[in-house]
């Protein structure tokens, strides 16, 4: 998953941005004002499942798909070409249904030891 402090400041100078200037410039114009990699933590920050959709989202495959490719694309702008892999994998692991979400610890049925 992405480091939470990566994208937060970005995306909401990109939406305030977009949404105070488009008026005056095309949405081109506002966006090549950002780095590609200012761009993609944003898009990263957009499709990070959120906590309180975590349950509804977590085996949603299309969605945890894009959130690992974002990812990928994020850590491959940083020059961490370590971590792009990984996430790469993990994308086309829920995109051909070779992994699945593990079950939530806090809901797992546990059996009695006594």
């Amino acid at each position: 998953m992405i480091e939470s402090r990566m994208a937060n400041s970005t995306s909401s100078t990109l939406a305030d941005s977009i949404g105070t200037n488009q008026s005056n410039q095309s949405s081109r114009e506002i966006l090549s004002q950002f780095s590609s990699l200012d761009l993609a933590q944003a898009l990263a920050e957009k499709l990070a499942i959120r906590p309180n959709d975590w349950h509804r989202l977590n085996s949603n495959r299309k969605i945890r798909a894009q959130e690992q490719m974002a990812a990928a694309l994020v850590y491959l702008l940083k020059e961490q070409s370590e971590e792009v892999l990984p996430r790469l994998k993990q994308a086309i692991g829920w995109l051909d249904r070779s992994i699945s979400a593990p079950p939530c610890p806090t809901h797992s049925h546990r059996k009695d030891t006594q």
